[in-house]
């Protein structure tokens, strides 16, 4: 079974920590706009209290991800840097063609 990405679990939690605590207020009857305002903070302080160990992996990744040896290649780079290098060649030929047929 595949590993869950650490911003998946991340980002579901805080969806979670702020989704609980609105549901409440409202079932409470609080106004709704209240609601959110106090839910919004209320899952900040969550957030920041209980989930440092999801917050720290996701960081990690990101920071693992920036600072990479080597950039990672696809399949789709290569055909890119292929046309690239195919239409600068076509130009440059193309200029040739034209800059020496005009000088002569």
């Amino acid at each position: 079974m595949k590993r869950i990405p650490s911003w998946i679990t991340y980002t579901v939690l805080r969806l979670l920590v702020f989704a609980v605590p609105l549901a409440i207020l409202l079932l409470v009857g609080v106004v709704w706009w209240l609601a959110v305002i106090a839910a919004a903070l209320i899952g900040l302080c969550l957030s920041y209290i209980f989930l440092s160990r999801p917050r720290n992996a996701v960081s990690s990744d990101l920071y693992a991800v920036r600072h990479r040896d080597k950039p990672v290649r696809s399949e789709d780079d290569d055909v890119e840097d292929a046309a690239v290098d195919g239409t600068s060649a076509d130009s440059t030929d193309a200029h040739r063609s034209n800059s020496g047929g005009s000088a002569a």
